[in-house]
């Protein structure tokens, strides 16, 4: 259990420092930005990456919401799903620790970008409603766990899930990163909200309700309509 703990911890944390990273260095670069396209491809890149590295040990998670899916699809025992949430948040925190001890080495950096930080309202990228950032993230998190659940399935060709789920997790952020700036992921909102305070800590209940609650119907469907 301590090498599957250190593993999910691992992946959170280069799935955080990776794809926030991304966003608060070099998404508005100036010339060279990576923008949205960019973005997205980094948190799918931490994922795929992660996934092979250390996936084999832990099941690659990185991911509260992606952990209760499994859970409720009957993927993961119930005595690992609380150990794995709360090394999956210490690795976001840690993340952010370090991304920004890396971004205030410049000189006109401020937390008021919001650090990479889920929103909704005045908070959204693109001043998207509650309403909106609540069907978004059910909806987006209800697929990918589909999807990790399909890709992991024995029937499936071993060796190839981490590329679908990468690409999933790279399709999910092309969509909604100007609804949310794209959450699914109840740590990798946590990390970054702790720094910023305020707002962020003030609707980061949003971005643990909407990801679980996305999960657990993924779990229970992929468990009675498509298991064997």
């Amino acid at each position: 259990m301590q090498k599957r703990l250190f593993a999910e911890f691992l992946g959170t944390f280069w799935l955080v420092f990776g794809g926030c990273g991304s966003a608060v260095l070099a998404a508005a670069f100036p010339d060279v930005g990576i923008g949205l396209l960019g973005v997205s491809f980094a948190f799918g890149l931490t994922v795929l990456t992660m996934a092979y590295a250390v996936g084999g040990i832990s099941g690659g998670h990185f991911n509260p919401a992606v952990s209760v899916g499994l859970f409720v699809a009957g993927r993961l025992e119930g005595k690992a799903l609380l150990p794995y949430i709360v090394v999956q948040v210490i690795g976001a925190i840690v993340a952010s620790a370090l991304l920004y001890v890396v971004a205030s080495g410049k000189a006109d950096f401020s937390l008021s970008g919001g650090f990479a930080s889920n929103g909704y309202g005045e908070h959204s990228p693109g001043g998207y409603s509650l309403t909106a950032a609540l069907v978004i993230e059910v909806v987006l998190t209800f697929m990918f766990i589909m999807i990790i659940l399909g890709a992991t399935h024995g029937r499936v060709p071993v060796g190839f899930a981490p590329i679908a789920i990468g690409l999933a997790l790279t399709l999910i952020h092309l969509i909604s990163i100007p609804v949310t700036n794209t959450s699914v992921n109840p740590a990798r909102s946590t990390g970054p909200a702790l720094f910023v305070g305020g707002w962020a800590l003030q609707q980061l209940w949003l971005f643990w309700l909407a990801p679980i609650v996305g999960a657990i119907i993924a779990g229970v469907t992929h468990k009675a309509l498509l298991e064997d």
